[in-house]
């Protein structure tokens, strides 16, 4: 099924119904719902390499993912998916595979294949060759999360989250902090856990609270992660009240750290929040079910707003500043005045 069909069943010529497929501004809203209502009708399928070796474009955004199994990746990911897919364009998608994957692959050859018209980098810094790479493509980049030196960016500013955190809990009356950060246990993500664990001193100087290096642990971003630093920061003091033994609140850079933590609490016999306060970072919905106070961002929002301005590059219209991503403080119950 092709153009010619959708034109005898729409009456309309088949240079609209082109330009209509494809969801140009010089045709009418109505016509391109009529247009793409009998596409869908007659299953008509578009050739994206025919329209590739017209138009010079691939109508398809290349995303680059260091794993796939972690929450912001996967919501970030939906994010970009429903912009393109509202633009018509596909997405192809290259996972490097955690630190044992084959970046070769992914940088030095199927990108320079020219398939994509744009790139998204996922949290990911980019060595000397990489960049060297990727800039021969001359295509339009990205990077959603952490900022890549020569590239736009699209987050939260690091430092506010780990200052919006600390505040709350001195507001509480804490004074006895800890952070978990660490770096991310694949290896990829570089430049968000070093802005975050800088913004956890910075507050804490801010507020008048030492920062006790013991209390510094790492919990690789991720639930296994959370729970074992936990136990191991938690143990030795778990039965000393709040003496100095233990700390009286932990900030965890992330809520995938802060949920392990809980699981630590709690096989310790800590109560949260009566022994221990906990704060994360995401706004992950398990952490919504648990009650978990935490600074929240939308990383599908990131991933629309990421989608949208490499859209608009590819179309000509200039790449414009991006501003931070919102990132909100939500209380909920694992936050209290010490005792």
């Amino acid at each position: 099924m092709g153009i010619q069909e959708i034109a005898t069943v729409t009456g309309l010529s088949k240079s609209t119904v082109s330009r209509a497929l494809r969801g140009l501004p010089s045709v009418a809203g109505p016509t391109i719902d009529q247009v793409r209502r009998v596409a869908d009708e007659l299953g008509y399928v578009p050739s994206s390499a025919a329209a590739g070796l017209a138009t010079g474009r691939q109508r398809a955004v290349g995303v680059v993912v260091p794993v796939i199994d972690r929450w912001f990746y996967v919501k970030a990911l939906g994010g970009v998916d429903a912009e393109l897919r509202r633009a018509g364009h596909d997405l192809v998608l290259y996972n490097l595979g955690g630190a044992g994957g084959d970046r070769d692959r992914a940088f030095r050859r199927s990108m320079l294949r020219h398939r994509v018209d744009a790139l998204v980098l996922l949290s990911l810094v980019l060595d000397e060759t990489e960049r060297t790479e990727l800039e021969l493509t001359r295509h339009p980049m990205i990077v959603i999360g952490g900022p890549a030196p020569g590239l736009r960016n699209v987050g939260v500013d690091d430092a506010v989250v780990s200052h919006l955190a600390v505040q709350h809990l001195a507001s509480l009356g804490h004074r006895s902090i800890a952070y978990m950060g660490g770096q991310d246990e694949d290896g990829m993500n570089v430049a968000v856990p070093y802005l975050r664990h800088d913004g956890f001193v910075d507050a804490m100087t801010a507020a008048g609270c030492d920062v006790r290096p013991e209390w510094m642990v790492d919990g690789r971003f991720s639930f296994a992660g959370g729970a074992d630093a936990g136990a191991a920061l938690l143990g030795a003091g778990a039965g000393s009240g709040s003496g100095s033994g233990r700390p009286t609140a932990v900030f965890c850079a992330s809520d995938e750290m802060a949920l392990g933590l809980l699981f630590a609490a709690q096989r310790a016999g800590l109560r949260v929040p009566e022994d221990l306060s906990v704060i994360g970072v995401d706004g992950h919905e398990y952490g919504a079910t648990v009650g978990l106070t935490t600074v929240a961002q939308d990383p599908e929002a990131q991933g629309r707003t990421a989608a949208r301005a490499v859209l608009a590059e590819v179309e000509g219209h200039g790449s414009e500043s991006l501003g931070p991503a919102t990132a909100e403080l939500v209380v909920r119950g694992t936050t209290a005045p010490p005792r």
